[in-house]
């Protein structure tokens, strides 16, 4: 009789060693596309986080005191191997999440790459200036680094937002304690071995694995950790405010979002549609900035839900690793339950459910995507994020209704725009409450331009040189000459 081989254990990495959790307790991590277990992961708590706080502290001068341009040859160094590496981080991120592995090949990895290389160049670039204030007196700024930076990532794109906090991080001189969503640390946990691989001291990049209760809040209320970055949840990110006000953290929050992607009468239907249904299918509509509210003129309404719906039932869902999959599971059960009430609040209000709704029998938490037409602005599934593939159409009569409803949620990461009339997007662009907006496209983003929104949407933002104000503290230099 043979016996099942032993799961692998996923250990923490503190100062550039792979070590055992202090409690010795581990969680089991499950691939969400068949439920089975894929491996022990270390359960982190208050004392591996006081270790890697420590490692990162000590390893601060070590690493803002090297040449710049050094800093930035490691950072190069680190993108080739992800490069050389990237099949590997592929499947685990796959695994990990449910996402195709197609999916991740296309959008995620890239990313990644381009993310860390970016960053890189701006290494020996991050400049002060000088003022001249008096002519008796030399007086200049310079940026410094933030100092130890704690970075809670979440599950929906593990490596590639990690990334966004990393990448401009370590280019600016910081040292970090990563903290990965507890259901989704593989591909971090690998990245973290390359770093070490391609010269980063020791210390610099530290990672703890475990509960966003236990980790998370340890990291948050620790004394000697000068920055969070936190993507996630408004009501986490309310938590995160309250626990940093302690040592007055500097904060970034990048939070949720109930995006509206707004198609006028003018518009061509079919780019709009197609791309309103990657806009909230895309990744099984696990994404911050997903079209989750789809807002089409009356005289186009129906042609736009019937659209909608065809699309939705020819989306193919199913195994990750397979070549034709374009969307996979949920990535847990808890997320599958969350959806799943949704589609009933949604079938309570009053909505007309026009597509799917179900979770499809197989093993795996695979949902199919949903669409509902007949949606009024005030109800839940208009308000709430779902995070999950379930779209809700919207009416609208004119320009000023569709700002309206577009403007009328607390959250403002990003809304798309489609119509023929070039006077008209660029009106209806300003007016929008959003971070960005895209118009007659949808759901692009680049590491160039910058991210996030405010209200529940989070505060301040990430990429381009925002990042590197994030990571930096300005510091004025007054000299007198006479």
């Amino acid at each position: 009789m043979s016996h099942p081989s032993p799961l692998q254990k996923h250990d923490l990495l503190i100062d550039g060693k792979r070590v055992s959790p202090i409690s010795g307790e581990y969680s089991t991590n499950l691939n969400p596309a068949d439920e089975t277990q894929i491996g022990l992961v270390a359960s982190g708590g208050v004392d591996d986080v006081n270790a890697a706080v420590r490692a990162a502290r000590a390893a601060l001068p070590i690493w803002s005191g090297m040449r710049a341009a050094d800093r930035g040859r490691i950072l190069y160094r680190f993108a080739d191997l992800i490069e050389a590496h990237q099949d590997e981080l592929v499947t685990l991120e796959s695994r990990d999440t449910g996402k195709p592995l197609s999916a991740v090949k296309r959008q995620d990895m890239p990313a990644v790459i381009d993310t860390v290389r970016y960053y890189a160049g701006w290494a020996d670039k991050i400049q002060g200036s000088v003022v001249p204030v008096r002519p008796d007196a030399l007086t200049y700024t310079r940026r410094e680094p933030v100092g130890v930076v704690a970075a809670i990532v979440p599950w929906n794109f593990p490596l590639m937002i990690g990334m966004w906090k990393i990448a401009p991080a370590l280019t600016c001189g910081c040292t970090m304690v990563v903290k990965p969503a507890e259901i989704t640390p593989m591909s971090m946990l690998r990245v973290a071995e390359l770093a070490l691989e391609a010269g980063m001291p020791p210390g610099v990049l530290n990672i703890v694995t475990g509960l966003g209760s236990v980790v998370g809040d340890a990291l948050v209320q620790h004394p000697d950790v000068d920055k969070v970055t936190f993507t996630g949840s408004p009501n986490v990110g309310r938590g995160i405010m309250r626990g940093a006000a302690g040592n007055f953290k500097r904060v970034t929050l990048e939070l949720g979002g109930k995006s509206a992607n707004l198609i006028f009468a003018d518009a061509n239907l079919d780019a709009a549609v197609r791309a309103a249904a990657s806009g909230i299918f895309f990744n099984t509509g696990q994404v911050c900035s997903a079209g989750s509210r789809i807002l089409a003129q009356r005289q186009v309404y129906d042609e736009v839900v019937e659209r909608l719906v065809k699309r939705a039932q020819t989306i193919r869902v199913g195994d990750p690793t397979a070549t034709d999959t374009s969307m996979g599971p949920l990535v847990s059960a808890r997320q599958l339950a969350t959806v799943l009430d949704y589609v009933d609040i949604g079938k309570r209000e009053g909505a007309t459910l026009a597509a799917g709704g179900e979770r499809l029998d197989r093993k795996g938490y695979y949902v199919a995507p949903t669409v509902f037409a007949d949606v009024e602005h005030e109800m839940r599934i208009s308000q709430e994020e779902i995070f999950g593939p379930v779209a809700s159409v919207i009416p609208f009569d004119d320009e000023e209704d569709a700002i309206r409803i577009a403007n009328g949620t607390v959250y403002s990461l990003a809304a798309g725009v489609w119509s023929a009339d070039i006077g008209r997007v660029h009106h209806v662009a300003h007016s929008l409450k959003a971070g960005t907006v895209w118009i007659n496209t949808y759901g692009y983003t680049d590491i160039r331009l910058p991210w996030g929104g405010a209200g529940d949407s989070g505060l301040g933002r990430e990429h381009g040189d925002a990042a590197v104000e994030n990571f930096t503290e300005p510091k004025t230099v007054w000299l007198a000459l006479r």
